[in-house]
């Protein structure tokens, strides 16, 4: 009887949960969780979360109180909290001022920045409607690893942030009047690539230098200082569009903020006359532009492709032209046409293909901005 009892109250409760979710999102999938499957729920918040958040609410300076929703006992009184409360109620709370420079992580993003998310929120209390004035948008000053552009080696330099001056800048020594370069905050984007750096706080840099692009690649031990560094540096970026585009909107400016790479993957390439040998190298997607190196850690890209719009003379199609010399190991083929010339390439896979393919035609077939049409006409005088 005693067991029977337990069963029952574990699937009622288990029940209530559901049914407590179900109601507090108002019957709509993941508000707050960053994955599917929100089989757990903080007993201390009144939220569902996934797995991989449980860890990070685990891991709070003071605990939560974290449970499975199929596994473990539930205390009637715990029940009732999570009925009250629940992802949308949180939602109001924890997220009622984000500033549209911070970037809220999706279930793709790395760690780094799924659980500086969760902390700023629930344990820094960052974004509530009565909390302290937020310093991304004051700059930012500070050291952090450098990777060197010729030995591979990282070292400390010491970066500057400025919203008045709208750059970045980055110093050889602590006490030098110079800076090693000077970066505009509009040229810049910034993306995690903790597997690439071989760091989980890993953070690549990508900016213009003489009408070509530059990578820079940053690490800091400290998870909430990178994090910072990247919040701030959008922040900044905002505020040059804000003055840039007086009439635009939160909304419109939004997009032009640091973006993930749509692709990077390796591809095999051949030259422009097309009777050169098919060469291995690192490709990256960064929306219209498909730059490739040699490396995936290389400073400068070897080479650029833009990808303008279908109506201009822009296409790309699976396979290669007739009587194409392909001497690589890999048979599948790409052919993107600009109005300049046709540049080959060939993939590991089919699937590789298919996926290249796709990001290729969802730009081609987009509708062009302004600012994409300057970027078109700098790569024409460029090459």
């Amino acid at each position: 009887q005693t067991i029977q009892h337990s069963w029952s109250h574990h699937c009622l409760v288990f029940f209530s949960l559901i049914f407590a979710y179900f109601v507090s999102t108002n019957r709509l999938p993941l508000s707050l969780s960053l994955f599917s499957d929100p089989e757990w729920g903080s007993c201390s918040l009144g939220v569902f979360i996934c797995l991989a958040c449980s860890g990070i609410h685990r891991n709070f300076q003071s605990p939560a109180k974290v449970k499975s929703v199929r596994l473990s006992r539930w205390e009637d009184s715990e029940v009732q909290f999570m009925a009250e409360n629940g992802n949308e109620v949180a939602r109001s709370k924890y997220e009622a001022q984000v500033p549209v420079y911070y970037y809220k992580p999706t279930h793709k993003d790395c760690q780094v920045l799924k659980e500086q998310w969760i902390k700023a929120k629930y344990e820094r209390l960052e974004f509530t409607v009565d909390r302290k004035p937020l310093l991304y948008e004051e700059g930012k000053e500070g050291p952090l690893m450098k990777r060197g552009r010729d030995n591979g080696q990282f070292l400390t330099r010491r970066f500057v942030l400025s919203e008045r001056e709208g750059t970045l800048k980055y110093f050889t020594k602590t006490d030098a009047k110079e800076p090693k370069a000077i970066i505009k905050v509009d040229t810049i984007n910034a993306s995690f690539q903790p597997e690439k750096i071989g760091n989980p706080n890993g953070l690549q840099i990508t900016y213009l230098k003489d009408f070509n692009t530059r990578n820079i690649f940053l690490y800091n031990e400290s998870s909430k200082e990178i994090v910072d560094w990247f919040n701030s540096i959008r922040a900044v970026q905002l505020h040059y569009l804000k003055v840039a585009f007086p009439g635009a909107s939160d909304v419109e400016l939004k997009p032009k903020l640091t973006r993930n790479f749509l692709k990077e993957g390796y591809m095999e390439k051949t030259g422009p006359r097309q009777t050169e040998g098919f060469k291995k190298r690192w490709f990256t997607l960064d929306h219209r532009r498909l730059m490739y190196f040699k490396d995936p850690l290389d400073a400068f890209a070897k080479g650029e492709v833009f990808l303008g719009h279908k109506d201009l003379g822009y296409s790309a199609s699976a396979g290669l032209p007739p009587n194409t010399h392909c001497n690589g190991t890999w048979q599948n083929g790409i052919t993107i046409q600009t109005p300049d010339r046709s540049y080959l390439f060939t993939c590991e896979t089919e699937v590789e293909q298919q996926d290249w393919l796709k990001h290729f035609n969802e730009l081609i077939n987009t509708v062009m901005s302004p600012q994409e049409y300057s970027m078109e006409a700098l790569f024409k005088h460029r090459h």
